[in-house]
């Protein structure tokens, strides 16, 4: 059911703050560690391997539950579960901040990314299900741009915390930021939770299977050699056994039936390809500006600042006209911008000049980036009814996750990043090119299936007016 929170009132605008500072400890996370991968690498004599692993296991443990994350607070409470998945965050940002060998931080990035899935559809649930339709859209739009705007701070802020003081700081930051949360939530963020699955039990068989079949796969991708057909066939028997226990299951973390729709399908491959892509840039582009083109960690995170200014000045805008229009053309031409803007980021190399060479692909890739991400998000849950808002998001961020997740496992080693090649500028520059080409197609192709699947009318079906937006 809608609630009946509006951004015109502070109540709503307290729940959006809540939720936007929530989501952005993960979007920053999720980024931040990546200008840092260097130091990290220099200082607990990390190969490009381990340096993998630290972004892999933090993006699939957040892949893996995202989807229990939804569905839990949709059982017992959406607020609930969005404070308890930034309190083990904070306790899990601690324990990498403190880690004394890569294994340590490679573990604590894991048990990082489970808080991240606990918060992560809890943010976006509380929106759905909370305020009116008239004001839904707008809120998304606001919560995808500055939620955007902190993944894309990310950069910035590690390299300025590598630079001034340690990488350990990229973690420990995240302890008080959430104590904010927690504060804000607490006495602003009311609780809400779908009374039509009252009683349901959690499946945490299906939770467990799924993860397990990510797991093995991203690990038969990173670490290939004899690991590999093991590894694929450990994949391969978990994930028949979670589709089948999602079939079975009174109350799936993935409801099969839900893909039924082909708009929801749609939608969501769009988001599969196209945040594959993301992902690959995020990783690399931060490593090769300090690598290859002899960037310092402060000047690789500032790279990425005009992605941050035109996510802050567009994203709301986009998430407003696509409610009016519909959201097929941003999720066409958004997506095509922003493969231009890989391309253009291909070129960077040894001697890089940031005016010249970087600039105009981080400008054109952030306005592709702009008018794609509210249109598609205000889609993907549009294509379900509002309480189901925890499974929807869950769905959804889950698709996003998993595609960078398996983008960052398997495209470094099919363009020959491995071991410590990634100090190596004559052999990190070819792989980093490669890479971006790989990941400009995939961004490419979200386009093309959004011009040919995605109705323009998707967002009628969960009652927006032309208004909403205005």
């Amino acid at each position: 059911m809608s609630g009946g929170l509006r951004l015109a009132i502070p109540s709503g605008r307290w729940v959006l703050l809540a939720t936007i500072l929530g989501s952005a400890l993960a979007g920053i996370d999720a980024t931040v560690v990546n200008v840092a991968l260097p130091a990290i690498g220099d200082s607990l004599g990390a190969g490009f391997t381990g340096l993998q692993w630290t972004v892999t296991a933090y993006a699939l443990t957040l892949a893996s539950f995202i989807l229990l994350g939804g569905t839990l607070g949709d059982l017992f409470g959406r607020r609930r579960v969005f404070l308890l998945g930034v309190v083990w965050f904070a306790v899990a940002s601690l324990v990498c901040g403190l880690s004394v060998d890569v294994t340590m931080l490679i573990a604590a990035r894991a048990v990082q990314g489970v808080g991240a899935a606990l918060l992560t559809p809890g943010s976006l649930s509380i929106l759905q299900a909370g305020f009116e339709r008239a004001d839904r859209a707008r809120a998304i739009g606001a919560w995808s741009g500055l939620g955007g705007v902190a993944t894309a701070v990310g950069p910035l802020l590690g390299g300025w915390l590598v630079d001034v003081a340690s990488w350990r700081w990229v973690f420990l930051i995240n302890v008080p930021l959430a104590a904010l949360v927690v504060l804000v939530a607490l006495r602003h963020v009311p609780e809400s939770r779908d009374a039509t699955v009252e009683g349901q039990h959690v499946d945490w068989l299906g939770g467990v299977t799924g993860a397990v079949a990510l797991g093995s796969l991203s690990y038969a991708l990173i670490e290939g050699g004899r690991a590999l057909l093991p590894a694929l066939g450990v994949a391969v028997v978990a994930g028949a056994a979670f589709a089948l226990r999602e079939r079975t299951a009174a109350y799936p973390v993935l409801p099969l039936r839900v893909f039924a729709s082909a708009q929801f399908s749609a939608v969501n491959a769009v988001t599969f390809v196209v945040y594959g892509g993301i992902g690959l840039l995020f990783f690399l582009l931060v490593v090769q500006l300090q690598v290859s083109a002899g960037f310092g960690p402060v000047e690789a995170g500032v790279a990425s600042l005009p992605v941050t200014v035109l996510m802050l000045l567009l994203s709301p805008r986009s998430g407003a006209l696509a409610a009016r229009i519909g959201p097929r053309v941003q999720m066409t031409v958004g997506p095509a911008l922003a493969a231009v803007g890989l391309l253009l980021l291909s070129r960077v190399g040894p001697g890089a000049s940031y005016a010249v060479d970087v600039l105009p692909g981080v400008v054109v890739f952030g306005a592709g980036l702009s008018a794609l991400v509210a249109p598609l998000t205000a889609a993907a849950l549009a294509a379900a009814p509002a309480e189901h808002a925890g499974m929807a998001s869950g769905v959804n961020n889950a698709v996003a996750r998993t595609g960078q997740l398996l983008a960052v496992a398997a495209v470094p080693a099919l363009v020959g990043l491995s071991g410590a090649g990634y100090a190596d500028p004559s052999v990190f520059t070819p792989g980093y090119r490669h890479a971006l080409w790989i990941a400009a197609g995939a961004v490419a192709l979200g386009g093309v299936v959004a011009a040919l699947f995605v109705r323009n009318d998707v967002l009628e079906d969960d009652e927006v007016p032309p208004s909403a937006g205005a």
